[in-house]
């Protein structure tokens, strides 16, 4: 038994609007990187990626694959030694889209999929090609209830694991305020009891979830979905158990003792996290639309309802709700942010915040190691007491939210401003 750090929601480079660097060879760099154990592959539904996926990689422990060592062993030799022992593992799983019509209402969802064997891939995928176009997009949209397609894919093997993705994004989440449904059982009628698990989904975090009473017993995943390899691990799931696949989705059907908990963004950091409308630069609290009666000053259509919005609206238990012995929650700034932020640079990817990075990393480790498990005093030591403020900062929770909507991501900061930041740098530099 070990603690794993797994991500199962990623895109490879055959899904629209993706880094190029998204292929086996980067997931794997930045898996190592960020210090993931379990990735998985993403879009094994495309032929072109499949063939990718039969071709690089090679099975591992139970129902894990590991990328062949001719192609691993040049990555290895490039990154910090720091990481290099760093175990990545792959399980096959794909998003898909299905749109249709159910209740007089046309459904937009998105689910993860995830299969213990490229076999079973291989025999869904055969399933899935007679009712849509797999070839068009890494994640493929099929014309089927999701009900449907979770029977296909239990029918393909029963030890899949099927989990509702993002589930309160407006426009694509199963309880979605534009074509998403009230409850499980509203959605997947006589096949509820085989939905096990679902994901938070950037905008929402397990407290947010726990107030709903549909979600008792369902297991809270979360995950990156990341479109880059950089992106890995902005969310991810923590599980204590053996390195294979039954015994890591064991964990997520049972919600046992083995699922430890998840890592979070801050909730406010989600694009859709309040309402609000992008083209008139409108962003409400839920008490503000409803005041409008949901609709913008500006244009005078409908706002777009975002994630803790319609989360009010179903749920049945008040803020701050926790069930008897929850399961652990923390929440992360990436990384390359943190740094920029202290740097006072527009992005993360200029050349001195990446620098800067891979020397956190040369000195202390993977990145989830420096934001969640190393000592401030060793991030002191090191040579970064910027950042190990920042780190301090983190960890307790002291940090300045800005709400996203409407598709505008939200900002997580340390500091309050550009003058706070300034005025502790050199507070440091006359100690």
């Amino acid at each position: 038994m070990q603690e794993l750090i797994v991500d199962l929601h990623i895109h490879s480079h055959y899904s629209r609007a993706t880094s190029k660097n998204c292929n086996l060879e980067g997931l794997y760099r930045w898996g190592k990187l960020k210090g993931i154990t379990i990735i998985g592959t993403g879009d094994f539904t495309h032929p072109a990626w499949f063939a990718e996926l039969h071709e690089k990689l090679e099975p591992a422990e139970p129902g894990l694959f590991k990328l062949k060592d001719d192609l691993a062993e040049p990555i290895d030799k490039s990154l910090p030694p720091s990481v290099r022992g760093q175990m990545i593992r792959f399980v096959p799983s794909v998003e898909i889209a299905t749109i249709y019509k159910k209740g007089e209402r046309v459904r937009k969802l998105h689910q993860l999929i995830i299969m213990p064997s490229l076999q079973s891939v291989a025999e869904l995928n055969a399933r899935l090609e007679r009712i849509g176009n797999l070839k068009a997009d890494g994640r493929p949209i099929l014309g089927l209830d999701s009900k449907e397609l979770l029977r296909h894919a239990l029918e393909t093997d029963q030890r899949a694991l099927y989990i509702p993705a993002h589930i309160w994004t407006p426009w694509f989440g199963m309880f979605g305020s534009k074509s998403g449904f009230d409850s499980i059982q509203e959605a997947y009628e006589e096949l509820a009891p085989e939905i096990h698990a679902i994901e938070t989904g950037l905008s929402s975090d397990p407290g947010m979830n726990w107030r709903v009473a549909n979600l008792d017993g369902i297991t809270v995943t979360s995950h990156s979905d990341a479109h880059s390899p950089q992106k890995l691990g902005r969310e991810a799931t923590v599980v204590q158990s053996a390195l294979s696949y039954d015994d890591i989705v064991g964990a997520i059907k049972t919600n046992d003792a083995r699922l430890v908990g998840t890592i979070e963004f801050f909730p406010e950091e989600g694009k859709y996290h309040y309402d609000g409308h992008r083209a008139c630069n409108v962003r409400f609290t839920p008490a503000e639309t409803k005041a409008h009666r949901g609709m913008c000053p500006v244009c005078g259509k409908p706002l777009v309802v975002g994630v803790e919005n319609r989360l009010d609206s179903l749920a049945t238990r008040p803020e701050n709700y926790a069930p008897k012995n929850p399961k652990r929650v923390e929440y992360i700034i990436p990384l390359a942010e943190i740094l920029a932020e202290l740097a006072g640079a527009k992005s993360t990817g200029g050349k001195a915040v990446t620098a800067q990075y891979h020397e956190v990393l040369d000195r202390l480790g993977n990145e989830f190691a420096v934001l969640r498990t190393v000592p401030q005093e060793a991030i002191e030591l090191a040579g970064f007491p910027m950042l190990k403020l920042a780190i301090e900062r983190l960890r307790n929770g002291q940090v300045v939210k800005d709400p996203g909507y409407d598709g505008i991501y939200g900002t997580i900061k340390v500091f309050k401003d550009a003058s706070e930041r300034q005025e502790t740098v050199n507070q440091l530099s006359l100690l």
